[in-house]
């Protein structure tokens, strides 16, 4: 076996010393990404060390829906054969595989989770918007392809939706304010950052990278001020560049992990094996097709086989996400 891999890995001029890394972390996003920014953030507060495969802004992206057959959001974490989607989901693998420094030092994991749902929609989506309407550098191709996939905003009536937008996101940046004033500590649960500063930040991140007026739109907020200039001290963790096509290649030569299995439901009839179709149930409604290798109140998993990646298993959060017989 081990022959054939050297053969694959020479096919596309890869080093067989590539075989030792097939555990390392692989980020496959582009740097504007403010979700992809989120696990940027879990990188820098747990130190890791982490490999960078830039994917394109737009469709078509050929490697990234091959490898989660047909997931276009990012980012997707890699590891070996196994590929988790959705940030909610990548920071949950990566606590449970680097649990110190911790996440939730202060716990409330149920309601860290939980944020995401606020953060990803009511602080997001204005934020989006903003970003969208108001910034002129944004390419016309970016454009064109957001006005297809966010199905949360209208792209014909985007000027007169600026002031809602404006509106929107300085309501949700006055609850962040609000929440700030009232705590004694660096940090929303404590003096350690933790994944609801993560999911509070990104959105402001995002607004100072991309919004023209942000110094204006943010003054009213100077504990924001104070509290995300806290956030960016402790970086992006240890960053490696890496090309797509390595990953790929670590992917075929890579067995998946094991799996928990179905739970056992009387709200569902699935069964291990079963093919199913898994979707997002917000926007970019892009399906993946496999076989059902995991089921529970946390996540789902299916296995795919590709002609040139072989077996992997493509993990998503259960909330969020939908699963049907295909």
């Amino acid at each position: 076996m081990l022959f054939y891999i050297h053969v694959y890995l020479i096919r596309l001029r890869i080093p067989v010393a590539r075989i030792g890394t097939m555990k390392q972390l692989i980020l496959h996003h582009h740097d504007p990404s403010p979700f992809a920014e989120k696990i940027r953030l879990v990188f820098g507060l747990k130190d890791l060390e982490w490999s960078s495969v830039q994917v394109p802004m737009v469709m078509p992206k050929p490697d990234l829906t091959a490898l989660t057959g047909g997931y276009r959001k990012a980012p997707v974490l890699q590891i070996g054969a196994d590929v988790f989607c959705d940030t909610s989901l990548i920071a949950r693998e990566l606590e449970a595989r680097f649990p110190a420094p911790s996440l939730f030092p202060a716990g409330q994991t149920g309601l860290g989770y939980a944020l995401s749902r606020w953060s990803d929609k009511a602080f997001f989506e204005p934020g989006a918007g903003l970003s969208m309407g108001e910034n002129t550098d944004i390419p016309q191709a970016v454009l064109d392809d957001r006005s297809k996939f966010f199905n949360f905003m209208d792209f014909r009536t985007m000027e007169s939706q600026m002031p809602h937008c404006y509106a929107q996101f300085q309501a949700q940046c006055q609850l962040l304010e609000d929440e700030l004033n009232g705590i004694e500590t660096a940090y929303l649960t404590g003096e350690t950052p933790s994944w609801i500063d993560i999911q509070a930040y990104f959105p402001v991140w995002m607004a100072n990278a991309n919004i023209p007026r942000a110094v204006e739109l943010m003054a009213p907020f100077p504990a924001i001020k104070a509290w995300s200039e806290r956030m960016e001290a402790f970086g992006r963790g240890r960053r490696a560049e890496l090309e797509s096509r390595h990953a790929l290649a670590i992917a075929a030569v890579s067995e998946p992990e094991t799996g928990s299995g179905v739970e056992e439901n009387p709200f569902h009839d699935f069964e291990s094996g079963d093919d199913v179709v898994v979707v997002p149930d917000d926007y970019g409604f892009d399906p993946v097709q496999g076989r059902l290798h995991t089921l529970n109140a946390r996540k789902i998993a299916v296995e795919r086989n590709d002609t040139k990646l072989g077996d992997t298993v493509v993990h998503f959060p259960r909330v969020g996400y939908r699963v049907d017989a295909a």
